[in-house]
């Protein structure tokens, strides 16, 4: 009971500082370095996304995550996290003006989880097989205290600077210490299956509008073509190609509604030679021709 009371306090706490520095619906970047806040006051449309390595908490509301078909839940009692750069649909499934959905995302780099793996000192788990790149955990006491605090610090501005770097490493220290800590310790451990992937899919991310060679990607990781195969779906939900195919079709679209490009010149932007293959694949993608969609969209919006 007393956790639960504790729980329910913290949460009511971080609402509080959300709204302070999110006032108004919308997203808002704070002065900690990769911290956003968001502030909804109603059900949104599925939007996409490429979710970067982060952790998303939910004070108020709820939101789903949707990666190749699997769909992930998370509100107040859960939080979500991605493990690697994800193509995901994003949607506010719990919001309403008099109890708004209220969030945190802290996204963070390889660099700072592989810092945190090194100082525990943890023994390798080199058997330990790859599992998807993001999930959902429950809430402890202790990693909604620590986040309460790195929002805090947006009212001392003056102290962010000095302490934000060591709270956000006890984020990720007790992110490790949560039910899937072993899992996430396998993406920031060098050499693992879990890690080899993910320099993998940082390679792809980078390089989507080219020819993705997946011989010389998996012998790049020390991996047969079928081994990479088997744990690059079991990270993603989805095969290296369907991987690029759906970072481009999204940037593509991205490209069509924040740059108003043509449908063929958005098509040679990521990569694609034949505007009429692009035109079938991103209708099989979002079940309508690149101009329809993005005149329906406009117009739903």
């Amino acid at each position: 009971m007393d956790e639960t009371l504790t729980m329910e306090h913290a949460l009511q706490q971080l609402a509080i500082l959300i709204r302070r520095h999110a006032p108004d619906t919308g997203t808002y970047q704070t002065a900690i370095p990769n911290l956003s806040v968001m502030h909804a006051t109603q059900l949104s449309e599925p939007l996409e996304s490429v979710y970067q390595p982060s952790i998303c908490v939910v004070a108020q509301g709820a939101k789903t995550a949707t990666l190749a078909g699997e769909t992930y839940r998370y509100d107040s009692s859960t939080y979500l996290v991605t493990s690697v750069e994800l193509p995901v649909m994003g949607r506010i499934v719990e919001a309403s003006a008099e109890i708004p959905y209220l969030s945190l995302k802290l996204s963070f780099d390889a660099a700072s989880f592989l810092e945190i793996v090194e100082k525990v000192n943890r023994p390798a788990s080199e058997g330990l097989e790859t599992g998807r790149g993001i999930t959902v955990n429950h809430m402890s006491s202790a990693l909604l205290e620590v986040i309460t605090r790195l929002m805090q610090l947006l009212d001392a501005p003056e102290d962010i600077p000095v302490l934000a770097p060591l709270i956000i490493q006890e984020v990720l220290y007790r992110i490790l210490q949560g039910e899937q800590g072993a899992l996430l310790y396998q993406f920031a451990t060098s050499g693992s299956l879990s890690y080899n992937i993910a320099q993998a899919i940082r390679f792809i991310n980078q390089h989507f509008d080219r020819q993705l060679p997946i011989g010389h990607l998996a012998k790049s990781v020390n991996m047969s073509i079928s081994a990479f195969h088997k744990h690059f779906k079991r990270v993603t939900a989805m095969s290296p190609l369907q991987y690029q195919k759906t970072m481009r079709l999204q940037e593509a679209r991205r490209l069509m509604l924040t740059q108003s490009l043509h449908a063929s010149d958005a098509a040679f932007r990521v990569g694609y030679e034949s505007p009429s293959q692009f035109s079938r694949e991103y209708a099989r993608m979002y079940g309508r021709p690149p101009t329809r969609d993005i005149q329906e969209f406009r117009g739903s919006t």
